[in-house]
């Protein structure tokens, strides 16, 4: 293996031994107070945050936005078909067009060709971090007007059939896919292909890496070599860093490089597997780190699966909230204890330090006419130049907007991680109210397959540098924190 170990690392285990009991393969605290599931007042899918949700992405109407670059002709189709079932083929490794680049294809665009794939959910929290209130609602061509999904009081649905997403098959079998993510699903009434999570699948490595940590293996000062025995064009060559600092640059600004590094180390300590039982032990059911290259930590392609609804749980992990969150499918308990205390508080700041807020939420561009104002968001100090502008050093760019002014304007803290390829646009959070800023606490998770190929038909010609997303999305994150603070007044 290729970790230096750190000199701190005997003094974190005991404090760990100190602070949590292992029951079941899980680390637990003491359910002080009663879960969701045993309080009357815990709301499921189809009920007023659900319709809620469902009536915003109508009235959004995604199905508006244009494509830049649709199949045309059954050869586009077969090379989609081929990248897909290419074993090395890297999703994440095209960065996105530039400037000019998108301007040529925003002018050449068609219509998209039917209704687009979006998969989200919003659980409101109340102040102990418990889930008062959820909804979840699937929009895709078999479904263009938006289908709420049945949740129980577990926050689990056995309604859906979920299936891996197909670049190809979304445009030549109408959005519907061929491969089940979770077995024993043949039946159910709604069938849903998930978009692919695109860097959102961080969360997942995050949460791995910690675990390890939790568990005594590494730590997050200990130093890894990353030491690629096959080069990828997504992970770059070999390096060495902390655990930490990989951590922060996944997390923070979405470095593909570091992440490789993350998911390299879990396959070196023969991890991956393990973490993807974790998944479903913890009745997260949809999330698999799965076909990714133990020789480089690369190959992010479609077998990597996670919904909105499981993003959303695990969220509410990483959150922290007391006592039981909800009961697994084998009866399980599930518990803030799954990541110790530091583990939680460590992913819960790197999530606040997001430098990317660029979808849901959109203070990277204060000020503008566009894209539409999202989520009133604090944006980090650390990302923020003397002038005001936010600069990403990491990922190469310069935003140009002094966002000091939606800072003074801001209502809430935004702890979260998005992603994009040119055929996944996705995003989730933890929202939280400032001080008398309404008193809303939520989480939000969103899928779509609304990358950076899809543009508005409103789209400006210039100043709009290094917009990746459909304006569309920033208008719904707007519209549920509206909703979300008329609920807490």
């Amino acid at each position: 293996m290729h970790i230096t170990r750190s000199k701190y690392h005997r003094k974190s285990l005991a404090g760990l031994a100190a602070a949590a009991v292992l029951v079941g393969g899980l680390v637990t605290a003491p359910p002080a107070v009663a879960a969701p599931a045993e309080t009357a007042a815990a709301e499921t899918g189809g009920t007023g945050l659900a319709s809620h949700l469902q009536r915003t992405l109508d009235r959004l109407r995604f199905e508006q936005v244009l494509d830049t670059n649709p199949p045309a002709s059954t050869a586009d189709l077969n090379a989609l078909r081929q990248r897909s079932a290419d074993e090395n083929e890297e999703k994440a490794a095209v960065r996105p067009p530039k400037q000019a680049e998108l301007r040529a294809a925003a002018t050449a665009a068609a219509p998209i060709s039917q209704q687009p794939q979006i998969d989200l959910t919003v659980i409101e929290l109340d102040r102990l971090g418990r889930a008062v209130s959820s909804g979840t609602v699937l929009m895709s061509p078999q479904y263009p007007d938006g289908e709420i999904v049945p949740v129980d009081r577990n926050l689990r649905t056995t309604q859906v059939r979920w299936r891996q997403w197909d670049d190809a098959g979304w445009y030549a079998n109408k959005g519907q896919g061929t491969i089940d993510v979770v077995p024993g699903r043949e039946n159910a009434p709604i069938d849903f292909m998930s978009p692919y999570p695109a860097s959102v699948l961080k969360l997942m490595v995050a949460f791995g890496v910690l675990r390890l940590v939790d568990q005594g293996e590494i730590a997050l000062d200990d130093t890894y070599a990353y030491e690629p025995t096959t080069i990828s064009s997504l992970c770059g060559g070999a390096g060495s860093d902390t655990v930490r600092d990989y951590l922060d640059a996944s997390l923070t600004w979405s470095s593909n490089g570091a992440t490789c590094a993350l998911v390299k180390l879990l396959h070196d300590r023969g991890a991956v597997e393990g973490l993807n039982q974790t998944f479903q032990d913890l009745g997260l059911e949809t999330m698999q780190l799965k076909n990714t290259n133990p020789a480089n930590g690369a190959r992010w392609g479609n077998p990597v699966t996670m919904n909105s609804l499981d993003t959303a749980k695990l969220l509410m992990l990483v959150n922290g909230g007391w006592g039981v969150l909800w009961t697994a499918p084998d009866g399980k308990q599930v518990t803030r204890g799954v990541l110790s205390d530091a583990s939680r508080e460590f992913f819960k700041g790197k999530l606040a330090d997001q430098g990317m807020n660029i979808a849901l939420s959109t203070t990277s561009w204060c000020g503008a006419a566009y894209p539409a104002q999202g989520i009133p968001q604090v944006t980090p100090e650390r990302w923020i130049e003397a002038d005001g502008t936010v600069t990403i050093p990491g990922q190469g760019i310069s935003y140009g907007h002094d966002v000091r002014p939606c800072n003074d304007a801001a209502e809430v803290t935004y702890a979260h991680k998005n992603g994009w390829v040119n055929n996944s646009g996705a995003e989730a959070g933890i929202v939280k109210a400032l001080p008398g800023k309404g008193g809303r606490t939520y989480i939000v998770a969103m899928f779509s397959n609304l990358g950076y190929q899809y543009v508005d038909a409103n789209r400006p010609s210039t100043g709009v540098e290094n917009v990746w997303f459909t304006e569309k999305f920033a208008q719904l994150g707007k519209a549920i924190d509206v909703y979300e603070k008329q609920r807490r007044q």
